[in-house]
């Protein structure tokens, strides 16, 4: 997928106001507008104006934006990095109605078809209830597994008083409930929007995701570890200690074991309602064949075992 400049398509520096931005995509529309417009590729510029100006226009579609768009020129090949608009707090919670064949592949992977996550509820009432706030934040397995208590830093767009868009950053105290799996959310009541008049103020949502983990992969509420294994303790058994997110236990490993085995810890996975399981996956490990009594021992084998490993598979 191609990267696309915004800034370029629409003519304006990166530190434009958000006046500059309104004005060139005005100038640009009457040039392009296909009714009217007798330029070369018109229609397709116009297009692409219409998806840039549908992000800069909008001071946190920018502002996430803008924290990849450094990164890339145009021209180059694209795949946003995974979880990149976390710690970005944005207002509403779902996404603009639109015609998704207006945007392209490159705005979808960022924003979803036809919406971003900074979409706009729509305008008050007098008196009326604070917009709800929405966020992305990652957390330790080892913190959905024990529950804990973490200070947790979210980045705010805000316009400054010349138009430019800034980054506030505000932390909360927040509670991760025990057995919490990827994708549920945490309510902050009250921390989202103030209020109209006397309306209260909206409520914050915290999705939850879980960030990498060096053992640990993750299922919902099933975790996965691969366990490195010797060749003798895969046929002839054995025990191994394995690392848990609860603390160390003893797992056997029956006689026999090929690689790739899952072996079944139940409930040993998030600690939800129902608890998951922990899937351990053997990998068979070679011991190096970099001296010469482990070659001779290799030779060995290959003389006194009888084993092909791709029977089955032809000559």
């Amino acid at each position: 997928m191609e990267f696309k400049d915004y800034y370029e398509i629409m003519g304006v520096k990166r530190d434009a106001t958000q006046d500059d931005i309104k004005r060139a995509y005005r100038k640009l529309a009457r040039k392009y507008h296909p009714d009217v417009s007798k330029e070369a590729r018109a229609e397709e510029r116009f297009k692409e104006l219409g998806e840039a100006y549908e992000v800069l226009k909008d001071p946190e579609k920018r502002a996430a934006y803008d924290q990849l768009g450094s990164n890339w020129k145009s021209g180059q090949e694209f795949r946003p990095p995974p979880d990149w608009d976390s710690g970005f707090e944005f207002r509403g919670g779902g996404f603009t109605p639109g015609d998704s064949a207006a945007f392209s592949e490159f705005f979808e992977s960022l924003f979803g078809r036809g919406g971003s996550p900074g979409a706009r509820a729509g305008a008050r009432a007098f008196h009326a209830r604070g917009e709800d706030h929405h966020a992305k934040v990652l957390i330790d397995v080892e913190d959905a597994f024990n529950g804990a208590t973490r200070v947790i830093t979210l980045q705010v767009p805000e316009l400054d008083a010349q138009g430019h868009v800034r980054m506030r950053e505000r932390s909360l105290n927040v509670k991760i409930p025990k057995g919490i799996k990827p994708g549920q959310q945490i309510r902050l009541a009250g921390q989202g929007a103030p209020g109209v008049g006397q309306g209260g103020s909206g409520d914050l949502y915290l999705e939850v995701k879980f960030k990498p983990h060096a053992l640990f992969r993750f299922e919902g509420s099933d975790l996965y570890l691969d366990l490195p294994v010797a060749p003798w303790e895969a046929a002839l058994g054995g025990t191994a200690k394995v690392r848990t997110p609860g603390g160390v236990v003893d797992l056997t490993i029956p006689a026999g074991s090929a690689g790739g085995r899952k072996l079944r810890l139940k409930g040993r996975g998030i600690p939800a309602s129902p608890p998951g399981d922990l899937y351990v996956v053997l990998k068979i490990v070679l011991p190096p064949a970099d001296t010469e009594q482990a070659k001779a021992f290799y030779r060995e084998m290959q003389d006194k075992l009888a084993f092909n490993p791709r029977v089955g598979m032809g000559d």
